[in-house]
């Protein structure tokens, strides 16, 4: 049985990460994944493809959904998170290969985004 001294930390942490992420923007950089990391295992697990609407981020918790909006031309997309990073200073959010498409910057490979979670 969980001790009360241990379960009420879980629970304020738990509950504010929760309530925090729900809440989320941000401006920045974004990117995109490389070739060479087709087939790798992210953070959460899964396997990386180009094909799947997905995306990094170094704290929003893995499964959230994050609208995307390139501020360039204004087009979005909506990715869920499933890795960690960007590693790059500077940069909020790398995302699949199929997103940059959608958002329209491979040529660019680097674009200013707004990113917003969404219920």
């Amino acid at each position: 049985m969980l001790s009360m001294k241990l379960f009420f930390p879980i629970l304020f942490f738990t509950f504010g990460s929760y309530m925090h992420s729900q809440s989320f923007s941000e401006v920045g950089i974004a990117s995109y994944y490389a070739d060479k990391f087709v087939g790798r295992t992210t953070a959460s697990g899964e396997k990386y493809t180009h094909h799947k609407l997905t995306a990094a981020h170094k704290t929003l918790p893995f499964g959230t959904k994050v609208l995307v909006t390139n501020l360039d031309n204004g087009k979005t997309v909506v990715v869920i998170i499933n890795d960690r990073g960007p590693f790059v200073k500077g940069r909020i959010i790398d995302l699949s290969k199929s997103a940059a498409r959608k958002l329209d910057f491979l040529q660019k490979g680097l674009t200013k985004v707004s990113v917003k979670v969404i219920k």
